[in-house]
């Protein structure tokens, strides 16, 4: 992993970020990720925003994997307004997936939060990336909630739950 100062559209322009939706999960999320019914499968992929990226300073950090000297993976994390560090966006490619870099994108994500002293970190997924969560729950994440509402507004997302997980970190 190397902390870079930026991201741009040219640096991830060969990334498949695009994720499979098989299944979601579904309310009332004692167990988040056993709890969920498939779907019809579709693929899902979110634009990429270099003003998310821009700004990178020292309350934020943009972690990169790279291959042969290209970008395969990202991390973006910040300090939340509520003390935690919050995960902001975090993808791998889809020819880089399966290799460990998700476990070491999100492991740079703790030691940058331990080295702020934070309680944890934060993040938001959606109920219908499933993957998503249970790679969050292998790595130690518990619900924290969920927001049935969050997304209403936009059409194509109306169907989706925001859901909230938390890392704890112990004291050192």
């Amino acid at each position: 992993m190397e902390t870079a100062e930026r991201l741009t559209a040219a640096d991830i322009a060969h990334c498949d970020f695009s994720f499979d939706i098989r299944s979601e999960l579904v309310a009332p999320y004692r167990d988040p990720v056993a709890d969920a019914r498939p779907v019809e499968p579709y693929r899902k992929a979110y634009a990429f925003d270099a003003d998310d990226f821009a700004g990178i300073g020292p309350d934020r950090l943009l972690a990169v994997a790279r291959e042969g000297g290209r970008v395969v993976g990202y991390i973006l994390i910040s300090e939340s307004w509520n003390g935690y560090a919050s995960v902001d966006d975090i993808a791998v490619d889809r020819a880089a997936r399966g290799a460990g870099l998700a476990v070491r994108l999100m492991d740079r994500a703790v030691q940058w939060a331990r080295e702020r002293d934070l309680p944890g970190i934060r993040l938001e997924t959606q109920s219908n990336n499933v993957a998503a969560c249970r790679f969050y729950r292998r790595h130690g994440f518990v619900l924290g909630g969920y927001d049935a509402y969050q997304y209403r507004t936009f059409p194509a997302l109306r169907a989706e739950v925001a859901l909230f997980w938390y890392l704890m970190l112990p004291d050192p």
